[in-house]
């Protein structure tokens, strides 16, 4: 009798696997293939905290915005009256966060439209490198410095976009 009992779960559990292998070999539709590594992978992705949308208003043109949109790929577009730009940008973080020093922001310009920009010029800028130090005032806004010095700032951006 005790045998029969113990040979009862024996065979449920050898059919289970046994049904389990024939429907494994069923064709499977290829969105639903996972691969074991893919199952056990986990990526974590990190962006910049700099990557959006901002904008400046210019002090003297209050109806014009200039815009610096930090997008993946480090790609900036920059749109500032008629006036649009494309290029490269690198932010690197300040060390451990700290307040001592600044992140800095290198940009260089590798097309532009040589339109009229919100101040009222007309440069073609292609081609120029830009260095910053970025002060950040709240995770909303940010000013663009010359140097770590706060008086050395002289560009207000805000918040746009994520």
């Amino acid at each position: 009798m005790k045998k029969t009992l113990l040979l009862i779960p024996l065979l449920i559990c050898t059919s289970n696997f046994t049904f389990a292998e024939t429907n494994s070999t069923a064709p499977v539709a290829a969105s639903q293939v996972i691969t074991p590594l893919a199952a056990n992978t986990i990526r974590i992705s990190t962006r910049p905290e700099i990557l959006g949308l901002w904008g400046m208003e210019i002090p003297n043109n209050k109806k014009c915005v200039e815009y610096y949109n930090f997008r993946g790929g480090n790609e900036v577009v920059v749109n500032s009256g008629k006036e649009w730009s494309i290029g490269l940008f690198d932010y690197q973080p300040s060390p451990d966060n700290t307040k001592e020093k600044l992140p800095a922001l290198i940009m260089q310009i590798k097309y532009e439209n040589n339109q009229v920009d919100c101040s009222g010029y007309q440069e073609n800028q292609a081609g120029e490198v830009s260095q910053y130090f970025v002060r950040w005032k709240n995770e909303n806004t940010i000013k663009f410095c010359a140097s770590e010095k706060e008086d050395k700032c002289f560009a207000t951006l805000n918040r746009v976009l994520p």
